[in-house]
């Protein structure tokens, strides 16, 4: 399991593919770790050097304390990407990232635009609110920890022909988000609803893909097609069958809209 100090906290990654290839990071959802890529790699390990993290305050890598209403924010995740970077000594890659991921993504591509080459961003928006919905989630989760949500995040996640067909799958992923560090999940929920990034976007420079799940009932398609809106030149593709998290439910079908889009920059 590799570890690396960057931007000031430790961080978890995997990098992995042909050292002379295009990089290409992927960044994970609130609630998740690095895994979610897992079945989404395998399609282009030959084509990138494929580097994963888990974010700020999920998975393995280190959760910094909230005190109050000092959270996380979009710049402070933004520049945890950009310092994991510059420990590997990457100076440049595609970017791909989900929900948070995508918002980190954003801000990213929009404040250093000289280390984005292509954008990848999927089930995300500029802004994801209202932003009482993430002040309710966080005074649940403070009265009565992770658990509290876990169970309910998974009917946004993943449609319901998943849920019915793969209980295996559910139960994993609600034992996952029950096990994220109680400030690193409110940190990054804070950062989301702090957040507004469109009016940034319209600056974003580097060739931009949007993808949503048809069936995604928290970032739904009308988010993507308004962020697609924002992003000079943007394309949008709605990848069916799939809710909130394609890499799992559709993890070929993804790759093969990230791959098309990435190989015509190279």
């Amino acid at each position: 399991m590799p570890f690396i100090e960057a931007a000031g906290i430790t961080q978890h990654y995997d990098l992995t593919g042909p050292a002379d290839a295009p990089v290409l990071l992927f960044a994970n959802s609130i609630g998740t770790s690095f895994h979610i890529w897992d079945a989404v790699v395998p399609h282009l390990s030959q084509r990138y050097r494929i580097l994963r993290y888990d974010m700020r305050g999920h998975g393995l890598t280190q959760a910094t304390p909230v005190t109050g209403e000092a959270g996380y924010n979009m710049d402070m995740l933004a520049d945890d990407a950009a310092g994991l970077m510059d420990a590997l000594g990457i100076a440049r890659a595609h970017v791909c990232g989900l929900s948070i991921g995508g918002m980190m993504a954003q801000r990213l591509a929009a404040k250093a635009a000289d280390r984005v080459h292509g954008l990848v961003l999927c089930d995300t928006a500029g802004q994801i609110g209202p932003p009482s919905v993430w002040t309710d989630r966080i005074a649940a989760i403070r009265a009565r920890g992770m658990s509290a949500i876990a169970e309910g995040v998974m009917a946004r996640w993943f449609t319901a022909g998943f849920r019915d067909s793969r209980p295996d799958q559910i139960r994993g992923y609600t034992a996952m988000v029950a096990r994220i560090p109680e400030d690193g999940y409110v940190g990054c929920a804070m950062a989301i609803r702090d957040a507004d990034l469109r009016a940034d976007n319209a600056g974003i420079e580097a060739p931009t893909l949007v993808i949503c799940g048809e069936e995604d009932v928290a970032t739904p398609p009308d988010l993507a097609r308004e962020l697609a809106a924002r992003i000079p030149g943007a394309r949008l593709e709605l990848l069916p069958g799939a809710a909130h998290i394609p890499g799992v439910e559709k993890p070929a079908e993804l790759a093969a809209l990230i791959d098309g889009f990435l190989k015509d920059l190279q």
